[in-house]
């Protein structure tokens, strides 16, 4: 049954292999073409110096305590672990992997990510090149990180991954991943599918940083689905300056269920952001939050989207937008939207777009930094997100990424 049904999703893609995206600059995919095959290692301090420092900014560690491990270095998984405390708790593998081991993966494959969306979609389905799989079983508190690394290492490549994560009725997770690259001037591309399902009163907490580089496209395609009481957080950190990345991430949320979602965007060189989120309130008492912190430097264009429905009684939703602006040549460009579809949805938003204070980098001059260090200081405080009900070792990986901006000119 699974097979004749990931044949039917492979026709669905092949119709669209051409279809563009409705936002974001469009990407001529035949271009990123080689292919590259990794040897797995037996641990993750095997791999090169270069990647061990590298990772550390996206939060991937390989000296602290992880509940699982997955590593992907171009089209290779290297590296998969569970830690012996959650064997049985817990499952984290390849996507191929689960796919050839579960015939009930049907229900979730391709559910929510339509495989003929756009050309990136399709192209994830048409050359898949791995993903990850993790599954927390019913009523299970994973109570350290799993982290999940999709790393690449050479030019011309075209990383088409598929990521579900199942958080079964009532378990609770935090799951961080990093997306990146050490290259400096060699073209790539990444696109990721992710599908996402929080059971009835699960909790997932899903943390994202990406240090990709300045000649790499990016495009992330995610839907998530909250059952019936149940939590999504998601955050997300990009900091480094990349050639495009356009994602808008759709999240379904059911009776009383929460979903809150907050980026941190750092504009710099001449990158092309189109980023945002979208909340769709489902259910009844359902609450929704998009919220995002943006900085616009260089010749950087930042394109921020929110958008939050409310279909249902007593659903709650709020957007928060805030951009600053560095040099004159950088563009901010906010677009909320708030759609009521039930006379009891209660629907807010604010935005505020604007330049540096220099009354604020005065203040800090006359108190001994220089100009730059006076920026840093107010950038800094500026994208420091109060996130509640985050845990703790989310906030200090957020607060470890955004301490580069300290070397900014990495």
């Amino acid at each position: 049954m699974l097979k004749t049904y990931l044949q039917e999703i492979r026709e669905r893609a092949l119709k669209a292999k051409d279809k563009p995206a409705i936002y974001g600059p469009d990407i001529d995919i035949e271009k990123y073409h080689k292919e590259s095959i990794e040897n797995p290692v037996n641990d993750l301090s095997e791999l090169p110096q270069e990647i061990l420092e590298n990772i550390e900014y996206s939060g991937i560690s390989h000296r602290e305590e992880r509940a699982g491990t997955f590593f992907q270095v171009n089209h290779s998984v290297i590296y998969e672990k569970i830690n012996n405390i959650y064997q049985g708790k817990l499952e984290v593998s390849s996507i191929q992997e689960a796919l050839q081991k579960y015939d009930w993966l049907e229900n979730y494959y391709g559910k929510l990510v339509a495989p003929d969306t756009d050309k990136y979609t399709a192209w994830a389905e048409l050359k898949p090149t791995g993903g990850y799989f993790i599954h927390v079983y019913p009523n299970q508190k994973i109570e350290i990180p799993v982290q999940a690394c999709l790393y690449i290492k050479e030019g011309d490549i075209s990383q088409n991954v598929h990521n579900i994560i199942i958080v079964e009725e009532g378990a609770e997770v935090f799951v961080t991943t990093g997306c990146l690259t050490h290259l400096k001037n060699e073209p790539g591309l990444h696109i990721g599918i992710s599908e996402f399902f929080v059971k009835k009163g699960a909790k997932l907490y899903f943390t994202m940083i990406h240090n990709w580089s300045e000649e790499f496209h990016v495009r992330p395609r995610t839907v998530v689905k909250v059952e019936e009481g149940g939590t999504f957080i998601n955050n997300y950190v990009s900091l480094k300056p990349l050639k495009s990345i356009q994602s808008y991430p759709t999240v379904y949320v059911e009776k009383n269920g929460i979903a809150r979602l907050y980026s941190i965007i750092y504009g710099r060189k001449n990158s092309y952001i189109d980023l945002g989120g979208r909340v769709v309130l489902e259910g009844e008492g359902a609450k929704g939050e998009v919220v995002s912190r943006i900085i616009g430097d260089d010749s950087s264009v930042i394109y921020s989207r929110g958008e939050v429905i409310g279909r249902k009684e007593k659903t709650k939703g709020h957007l928060d937008c805030r951009g600053m602006l560095i040099t004159k040549s950088a563009r901010i460009i906010a677009i909320p939207i708030l759609t009521a579809e039930h006379p009891d949805s209660e629907l807010s938003h604010e935005a505020a777009v604007g330049p540096i204070a220099e009354e604020e980098i005065e203040y800090l001059t006359t108190r001994g930094f220089d100009r730059d260090e006076a920026i840093s200081t107010i950038t800094r405080g500026f994208l420091n997100l109060d996130i509640p009900g985050l845990p703790k070792v989310a906030k200090d990986q957020i607060n470890y990424a955004l301490m580069q901006l300290e070397t900014a000119k990495l």
